[in-house]
C-alpha cells in the first residue's frame, strides 16, 4: 500500500511540475520581457560632476594615450557634465584617478560604450538613486529608485532599420523644447550614438528620450529613428525627476 501511495504522490508532484512549466510557456512574451526587464539593479550610481575641461586617458597615468577630452559644460544646456563614476585609481605620484563612462562615439575598433581615466581634481563626487532600464522587446521604459521599481512607461523605440542602440550609457542633459520641437515639452539627451546616423537634424545622431508632440507612432510599437519616445504625461514626470549623470540601460 505505501508504494502505491509513493507512486501516486509521485504522479501529482510530476502533474504540479508540467502544469509549472506550462503555465511558464504560456505566459505572454510581454510579460516575460517585462519580467527581465525588472532585474534588480544598484541602489545607487557614484557620479562626479567636473569643474573644467578634462583630458581622458587610456590608463591611470599622465603619459598613457589621450582618447578624449570632455567640456566641464553640456554642449546643449550649457549645464555641468555628469559622469558615471566607475572606479578610481591612484598613481606612483599619489595623484588620485577616476574612471569615467564618457559621452559620444566609441572609438574605432573599441566597443561602445567608451569609458577613460581622468583626475580627480576639479571634480565633485556625489551619488544618484536613479536608474533607467529600457526594454526594447516589450518597447517598455522602467524606472528604478534606490533599486526598487517605480514606474513603467510604454514606449515607441526604434524601427529595424534605425534600432535603438543597445548598451550602457547615461543622461548628459535635460532639454526643455520649445512647443512647435518635435519631441517636445521635454528630451533627456544620452551618452548613445545612433548606429546609423552619424548627424540628425544637425545633431551628432544622439539618441534622446522625449515626448511626443509633432511626431507619428504609437506606444508600444517600434517606429522611431532610434530615440524612444513617450507619452507626455510620462516624458514630463522624466524631466521633473531624472538628471545629468543618471545610468540607461537599453537591451
Amino acid at each position: 500500500m505505501s508504494n502505491v501511495v509513493v507512486r501516486v504522490r509521485g504522479a501529482i508532484v510530476m502533474l504540479t511540475l508540467a502544469l509549472l512549466t506550462v503555465g511558464c510557456l504560456l505566459l505572454p512574451v510581454g510579460a516575460q520581457a517585462a519580467r527581465r526587464a525588472r532585474q534588480p539593479v544598484a541602489r545607487s550610481q557614484a557620479v562626479v560632476r567636473l569643474l573644467a575641461t578634462h583630458v581622458v586617458r587610456a590608463r591611470p597615468l599622465v603619459a598613457s594615450r589621450r582618447v578624449a577630452s570632455v567640456s566641464a559644460t553640456r554642449p546643449i544646456t550649457g549645464e555641468r557634465t555628469v559622469l558615471p563614476l566607475l572606479g578610481q585609481s591612484i598613481d606612483s605620484t599619489g595623484r588620485v584617478w577616476l574612471r569615467v563612462r564618457l559621452p559620444g562615439r566609441a572609438l574605432r575598433g573599441a566597443a561602445p560604450p567608451r569609458t577613460g581615466w581622468i583626475q580627480a581634481s576639479d571634480t565633485q563626487r556625489s551619488t544618484t538613486p536613479w536608474h533607467i532600464v529600457i526594454d526594447l522587446s516589450s518597447r517598455q521604459l522602467i524606472v528604478y529608485h534606490d533599486g526598487r521599481h517605480m514606474h513603467t512607461f510604454q514606449a515607441i523605440v526604434g524601427k529595424a532599420s534605425t534600432p535603438t542602440p543597445q548598451g550602457l550609457y547615461f543622461v548628459e542633459e535635460d532639454v526643455r523644447l520649445g512647443s512647435n520641437a518635435p519631441g517636445a515639452p521635454f528630451a533627456l539627451a544620452l551618452s548613445a550614438r545612433s548606429h546609423v546616423y552619424t548627424q540628425f537634424d544637425g545633431g551628432p545622431g544622439q539618441i534622446a528620450i522625449h515626448g511626443l508632440a509633432h511626431l507619428s507612432g504609437q506606444l508600444g510599437t517600434a517606429a522611431s529613428h532610434g530615440c524612444v519616445r513617450l507619452a507626455e504625461r510620462a516624458i514630463m514626470w522624466l524631466a521633473q525627476h531624472i538628471g545629468a549623470g543618471v545610468p540607461v540601460t537599453i537591451h
